[in-house]
């Protein structure tokens, strides 16, 4: 790091050796927006709107936008503080930089598990949509080719993860676009299932208003919800190998507004008003449902192999994000030195055997599990809490930086809109968010077992800051921060 008490700001040097390979900038402005895009449609979207339907009725399209909105203001902070410094790798980085050495691996080993989890969701999820075609197919097979054929995405360069995550994502935009005209289109001609409602925008208020489940069903809707959003920070760890991040980063955050309402709003209003919400199932993707109960039995199934896709697409990110935030962890001395090594072609190789081994847990929840959609609430509540963790620690890097660096603030092309007094409405929102997880048994449950990683993490951080190295670090960090005070 260097420190001045100019312009210059404190930055984390990676420990490379000479000669050695380095992530390239191999990311082009189309990859990027296709690879946020991707983050912002998950599996949470495909998999589990019916639950959360189930829960809130009409009211879950408030639910994603008020969640959608928050988010915003998180990505914007995340995307004035890489920018502020274009030797960030990640959140991470700034995490270490702003908060201290304990931040950057609290941070980035959160991280990393956040994706693992979200991972062995989606694995979850493709066996339960691979039983539409093979009903009687034992689950671990789908789980155990997934993992194989992620790994197999990743091992070539960044560039060939661009282009299959640009065409996963691209398969998404096309899917929800013609779900969304075809669902205005039987609308439109009062289209009426056998035994059903007539397809009506009436469908939204017409059974108990907006609100039928009361204010409590409200709140049950945020938990799931929670989950389509995991991913939406993605793009900030696309940051070190981005090509001309300065220009595609904002490009691709400010997109997120538009995202929401058209992916996730758009689409879930036009569901309920083809499909009454008392009538969509909690365990079922109301989106295959939709053209099933429209007897379009071809369509069911190109829907059902494109949510698939996003599952796919959704796992192949979190593997990519997992093995570049596990590189940067060896660079930093916070993760063993073998997951530093990049190939010849600039992959961390053995960071991303290490993800796909810890994946290969979806397979085992997949043949010991009895229900589907009970895993997958469990798998995704305890991401949803980490991915709340790694949000909250944004914002407060965030909240430091405006403090002891104002002069990068007011230099910043892209600040963050709101700034400080936004930042807060945010946190006490996240309050909210945890608060709600403990109104029902299963989220419950699962809020309950994910301090047991923060308490693995703070016992391997009390073993790993006793190093020469870390103790280095720790002391250079208070040093710097004396100087900021001094000035």
């Amino acid at each position: 790091m260097t420190q001045s008490n100019d312009l210059t700001v404190p930055v984390a040097q990676p420990t490379l050796s000479p000669g050695e390979p380095q992530l390239s900038r191999q990311l082009s402005n189309r990859h990027i927006q296709l690879i946020a895009i991707g983050g912002a449609i998950g599996t949470g979207l495909f998999m589990g709107s019916g639950k959360t339907i189930s829960l809130a009725g009409p009211s879950v399209i408030f639910v994603y936008m008020i969640i959608g909105f928050m988010l915003f203001f998180v990505m914007r902070a995340m995307g004035e503080l890489l920018l502020s410094d274009l030797h960030y790798k990640s959140f991470a980085d700034f995490a270490a930089d702003l908060l201290g050495p304990w931040a950057g691996f609290f941070t980035g080993w959160t991280y990393w598990f956040c994706w693992i989890v979200t991972g062995v969701a989606d694995v979850v999820a493709i066996s339960g949509y691979v039983t539409y075609w093979w009903p009687h197919l034992p689950l671990w097979i789908p789980a155990l080719v997934t993992v194989g054929v992620l790994i197999g995405l990743n091992l070539p360069t960044v560039r060939a993860f661009g282009e299959t995550e640009f065409w996963f994502a691209l398969i998404k935009i096309v899917a929800i676009g013609a779900l969304i005209v075809v669902g205005l289109v039987m609308v439109i001609n009062h289209f009426q299932a056998p035994g059903g409602a007539h397809a009506s925008f009436a469908n939204l208020w017409n059974d108990g208003g907006f609100f039928p489940t009361g204010p409590m069903g409200f709140v049950a809707g945020f938990q799931i919800a929670t989950f389509a959003f995991v991913g939406i920070e993605l793009v900030g760890t696309t940051a070190a190998e981005a090509k001309n991040p300065e220009k595609n980063l904002p490009k691709a955050i400010n997109s997120i507004p538009v995202r929401v309402m058209l992916f996730y709003v758009a689409a879930l209003a036009v569901i309920i008003s083809v499909t009454p919400w008392r009538e969509i199932s909690a365990d079922r993707s109301p989106f295959v449902a939709m053209f099933s109960l429209a007897g379009l039995g071809i369509a069911a199934s190109v829907i059902n192999f494109v949510v698939l896709t996003s599952a796919t697409s959704s796992a192949n990110s979190g593997i990519y994000s997992t093995s570049r935030m596990v590189y940067g962890l060896a660079q930093e001395g916070d993760a063993p030195t073998r997951f530093g090594k990049l190939t010849s072609r600039r992959v961390p190789a053995n960071a991303l055997f290490l993800s796909g081994v810890f994946l290969l847990s979806g397979v085992v929840m997949v043949a010991v599990g009895d229900s589907i959609i009970e895993a997958f609430t469990i798998v995704t509540t305890i991401s949803s809490l980490c991915f709340i963790f790694v949000w909250t620690i944004i914002l407060t890097s965030y909240l430091v930086y405006r403090r002891r660096r104002p002069h990068l603030h007011e230099a910043s092309k892209f600040k963050m809109p709101g700034g400080i007094a936004m930042c807060y409405v945010v946190l006490a929102f996240f309050v909210f968010l945890v608060w709600a997880f403990t109104q029902k048994p299963d989220t419950l449950h699962a809020l309950l077992v994910t301090p047991v990683w923060f308490i693995v993490l703070g016992i391997a951080w009390a073993v790993l800051r006793r190093r020469p190295t870390h103790v280095a670090r720790e002391a250079k960090f208070r040093a710097e921060l004396n100087d900021t005070a001094a000035d």
